[in-house]
């Protein structure tokens, strides 16, 4: 049997544009990163009877997902008309407080069992570039609470 690398293209971003109750999933689409990063804080917790093996346990996490990617337009249009996804990120970053939050998802799209739901503030960057460069955007969505592991929908 031969093993096959994943590829980091694989992974797509979601944001819901709807609610909680009735959510409505948006693909984020131009992506060109994701990387969905999980920190830890730890205590030291060695005693004396550890035999002068040091232990730490585990006393918090956060986590955080950073999406780059480019603006697009729809070569049908002759005006801009942003990316629904990228659009509701850019306008969460732009307000403080709750409404800076987005409810998002990631997952593999090639239906492997990594796939993730949670809630994040939004950092967002964009706009602007060099004469010849193709208009970015970057994100931070900085976690608020535990990421909680879902089924793939692409699997479901």
């Amino acid at each position: 049997m031969a093993l096959r690398s994943l590829l980091a293209k694989d992974w797509t971003l979601e944001v819901n544009t709807s609610s909680s109750a009735a959510p409505t999933w948006t693909t984020v689409r131009g992506l060109t990163k994701l990387e969905f990063t999980l920190d830890s804080e730890t205590e030291d917790d060695s005693d004396f009877d550890s035999d002068g093996w040091a232990s730490e346990v585990v006393t918090q996490r956060k986590w955080a997902l950073e999406a780059e990617g480019r603006r697009k337009r729809d070569t049908g249009s002759a005006s801009f008309v942003p990316d629904p996804g990228q659009e509701a990120l850019r306008r969460a970053g732009l307000v403080v407080g709750i409404n800076a939050n987005v409810e998002v998802r990631w997952y593999r799209k090639d239906g492997s069992p990594d796939a993730f739901q949670g809630t994040a503030a939004v950092q967002y960057k964009g706009a602007g570039g060099e004469v010849t460069d193709l208009e970015p955007f970057e994100c931070e969505l900085t976690g608020q609470g535990e990421p909680i592991e879902i089924d793939n929908p692409v699997a479901a």
